[in-house]
């Protein structure tokens, strides 16, 4: 297990700036940055699958065939859908020292475009379900793998693939020693707007990079509540209701008998209760806004790869009329993959960990972002964290990307990954650290590559045992 550090640095502990130069090169001596590049292979699969079967036995049972099918399609997915596995693979590695707010799943799927308070689409991480604080390493670690991992899903050759990690690399060591370079209220209010990124982090690249980039623009700009209930709903008279397309999207009329609620109506009043908590933890002036809603209808629905089976809801608010609705999402929180091989949050609530931790992590989180927890019948106790389903949120089209436009996604990840880190742990020591440019690129380069081999090896060992009966 890695060496664990203090969750928050005491203030008079960051010392000064040549003090926090002399604690990165230090930690370079200690932990050399080629260290990085040096994993040693698993010859056994099953302790990974192993984690898999536990976090499946604590989610939605008619939901896990699901989970295992979509992880099931590529190594790509299931690199995405097994966090839990790279985090205590990452444990057993030397690291720094040095501690951030991690995002926990760093991966290229999981960093977009959504829109800022202001209406501004930014480029930025956009899931947070793992987030906790932990060694930078991870984050950087995780991100790179997933560009060889997605690169060879992609039919990428060896070099380009190689150019793809490099631009990460050099892309997180140059925004870092920018951050360090700066005030720390001007590194807190740093943010990329995804105009300008594509104008400076991308620009030198070529038209059809560009092209994919904003295509992505041009539909995060039409996505937002009034979209999501033209796809998810319909109306009903006067009101509007969840379509019914099970097993991805089951309104709550349809689920009462599988959830242990004795109606409907009881499952409806319990959900009820979870907003109306959820409220309060919500800053005044949001409540103020959000009583202006009146709950219309719920649906359970299913997201992503590695959160399939977790409890997840969505709530739909209507304000002036149905034709002034509001979506919301309401994710179960568990224990983040970070805590578990790293060290727990200093949070009681997985939902508040979520939360606070997406606001260190962004610079601009969903205004109506909280969270909320609700007893089920069994008398367990769940944790959620709510959030706006669409907040102009777009992901880059990795489907058919080419070497080109990955390079470029690549530096924006990089980029937005370094502001998270500079924002929640001492940049001038990871900028120190990383005085070796060459040396930190050709490190990423061999861990990922070494590390989508055992992805694979991993990837197989999942198929064969999920056909297998899972025995």
């Amino acid at each position: 297990m890695a060496q664990k550090q203090k969750t928050t640095p005491d203030r008079r502990e960051r010392g000064t700036v040549a003090q926090r130069e002399r604690r990165g090169a230090e930690a370079a001596a200690s932990a050399p940055i080629e260290a990085l590049g040096a994993w040693t292979p698993r010859e056994d699969s099953a302790a990974v699958l192993a984690l898999l079967a536990e976090q499946s036995a604590a989610r939605v049972p008619e939901l896990v065939p699901l989970r295992y099918e979509r992880m099931g399609v590529s190594p790509f997915t299931f690199y995405r859908g097994s966090a839990i596995v790279m985090a205590r693979d990452l444990s057993t590695m030397p690291v720094s020292g040095i501690e951030v707010q991690c995002v926990g799943d760093a991966h290229v799927a999981n960093f977009g475009i959504f829109a800022s308070p202001t209406r501004h689409l930014v480029f930025d991480v956009n899931d947070f379900d793992e987030t906790a604080p932990g060694p930078w390493e991870w984050d950087v670690l995780r991100l790179a793998a997933s560009l060889e991992v997605c690169g060879r899903d992609r039919g990428l050759s060896k070099r380009e693939r190689r150019d793809v990690v490099e631009a990460c690399a050099r892309q997180y060591r140059r925004s870092m020693r920018r951050f360090s370079r700066m005030g720390e209220l001007d590194v807190w209010y740093a943010h990329l707007d995804v105009e300008q990124a594509v104008d400076e982090l991308v620009g030198e690249l070529s038209g059809k990079t560009t092209r994919t980039l904003r295509r992505a623009v041009e539909k995060a700009r039409g996505k937002d509540s009034l979209r999501a209930a033209d796809r998810l709903a319909h109306r009903s008279g006067d009101f509007l209701l969840f379509d019914s397309r099970p097993p991805e999207l089951v309104p709550v009329s349809e689920l009462a008998d599988t959830q242990g609620y004795a109606t409907p109506d009881d499952l409806f009043a319990s959900l009820e209760g979870l907003l109306s908590a959820y409220f309060e933890s919500l800053p005044y002036d949001r409540r103020v806004l959000l009583n202006r809603y009146r709950l219309s209808d719920a649906a359970r629905k299913v997201v992503g790869v590695g959160s399939v089976g977790t409890r997840a809801w969505v709530a739909l608010l209507t304000g002036k009329d149905a034709d002034d609705p509001l979506v919301l999402q309401a994710k179960e929180a568990t224990e983040s993959v970070v805590e578990r091989f790293w060290q727990p949050a200093p949070f009681a609530h997985h939902g508040e960990r979520v939360v606070q931790g997406q606001r260190l992590v962004q610079s601009t989180a969903d205004v109506l972002l909280g969270w909320t927890n609700v007893t089920a019948p069994d008398g367990a106790r769940r944790d959620y964290y709510v959030r706006q389903l669409w907040n102009g949120k777009g992901s880059i089209d990795l489907d058919q990307i080419g070497p080109g436009s990955l390079e470029g996604v690549a530096r924006l990840c990089a980029h937005a990954l370094a502001h998270a880190h500079a924002r929640t742990g001492d940049e001038v020591a990871i900028a120190s650290y990383l005085a070796d440019a060459d040396a930190f690129a050709e490190a990423l380069v061999g861990f990922s590559r070494a590390y989508a081999d055992q992805n694979e090896r991993d990837y197989e060992a999942f198929l064969a045992w999920r056909d297998g009966g899972r025995s």
